[in-house]
């Protein structure tokens, strides 16, 4: 973090033993007994920028960076514009996660020197820290020419520029960090999540692809493919992210592309797997029964509404589940039941009344049956055709039998 101690002795002339033996401490890396030196120093002579500077770089030293600022602070009261007291402080302050106030100070030091890599590299940092992408970048590109091979100037950058919806300037820079340093290489993880967000689907899959061994990586590929349809190409990398770390979201995953390649019974089992794992998930119950009733498993996925409506009993779409299987598995007064509560909710749709009338005609009660039929037939208003040709039909034939009676 700071520049040659050595280096920095040069700046200041040692006005008392205090800080020639401080000093002294400092090079031999004694921080602590420098630290006691320098606070001798500035006691006998709290005006002396000096003592104050070495006492604040000591106590850094030391990682007591609360107490160095306002040594710091003290250094430049007494000598204002001191670039190594300026850029010292902004660093601290920084570091603190204060970047607001470390700004001020970093911008001070880059107009002293402009072509040090370190005072330009933190004022980017703090600037983009604050949330100014766009005042952050120059300074960034500054650090890059002055040091090109710093990983963490071209990390910064490619930061800044993503910030400012530039990403393909971003992810040169991305990639050039990675080079530099393989330590980086996780960071061009930021890239793909910057093209999801941007709508860029196919960036953000290439980038991925190039993480095998990033089980993350591999099982949000593997989502990504399937949101874009690619469900035969999605389903190596979630079978092999089920294999390394099975959760409900990646089993989830995996059954979709399953069922979306027409594999059902993979899809099935997938399902299965994660309501175990996640037993009190409602929409996973759902799923897995949705899937069970596709495959005409009537029963089990009436099981499943069935325990997803004491889930959440409250829930419309389950009761209309529940009941329309009960119905194809001809468990006709359970469906009844299950269309009451619907009516319960005061959530009754065309399609319940259509249910209700189908069911009741099943089961002979036709007068109820007819009337449900003119529910359906008043509340659809066209927007169910078949149906409503249907209905109209049965409605005919059931009010034939009942003015015969």
């Amino acid at each position: 973090m700071w520049a040659a101690i050595s280096a920095l002795f040069l700046l200041f002339a040692p006005a008392t033993d205090y800080q020639a033996d401080g000093l002294k401490a400092l090079e031999a890396k004694q921080y602590d007994q420098a630290a006691q030196l320098f606070v001798q120093a500035v006691q006998a002579d709290p005006a002396d920028y000096a003592a104050h500077f070495h006492l604040a770089l000591a106590q850094s030293l030391l990682g007591k960076d609360t107490d160095a600022i306002p040594e710091y602070q003290k250094t430049l009261q007494l000598k204002p514009g001191l670039y190594q007291a300026e850029l010292n402080l902004g660093i601290l302050l920084l570091r603190l996660k204060r970047p607001v106030e470390a700004a001020p100070h970093l911008q001070a030091a880059v107009e002293t020197k402009p072509k040090e890599f370190r005072a330009q590299w933190h004022l980017a940092e703090a600037l983009l820290a604050v949330g100014d992408a766009a005042r952050a970048e120059p300074h960034y590109q500054a650090a890059v020419e002055l040091d090109a091979r710093s990983a963490a100037a071209q990390l910064g950058l490619a930061r800044a520029q993503a910030k400012q919806n530039r990403l393909n300037d971003a992810a040169e820079h991305f990639r050039r960090a990675a080079q530099l340093d393989a330590s980086f290489n996780d960071a061009l993880l930021e890239l793909p999540g910057l093209f999801e967000q941007n709508h860029q689907p196919d960036e953000a899959i290439a980038i991925y692809q190039k993480f095998p061994d990033n089980v993350g990586a591999q099982e949000r590929l593997g989502e990504l493919l399937v949101e874009n349809k690619r469900f035969a190409e999605a389903i190596p990398y979630l079978e092999k992210a089920v294999a390394r770390d099975a959760t409900s979201a990646n089993r989830l995953a995996l059954a979709t592309a399953y069922q979306m390649n027409k594999e059902p019974a993979k899809s099935i089992e997938q399902l299965g797997k994660a309501v175990a794992s996640e037993p009190a998930s409602y929409d996973l119950r759902m799923a897995y029964g949705r899937a069970l009733r596709d495959e005409r498993q009537f029963m089990p996925a009436a099981n499943q509404f069935a325990t997803a409506a004491q889930q959440k009993p409250e829930a419309k779409e389950v009761w209309n589940e529940l009941a329309g299987v009960l119905t194809l598995a001809e468990q006709y007064p359970q469906a009844l039941a299950a269309l009451d509560r619907v009516h319960a909710l005061g959530q009754e749709i065309p399609g319940d009344y259509y249910l209700r009338a189908i069911i009741l005609d099943k089961l002979h009660q036709f007068k109820p049956a007819l009337e449900a039929y003119q529910k359906f037939l008043a509340s659809s208003e066209g927007k169910n055709p078949d149906e409503e040709f249907k209905a109209r039909q049965r409605a005919r034939i059931i009010e034939r039998m009942l003015s015969k009676k």
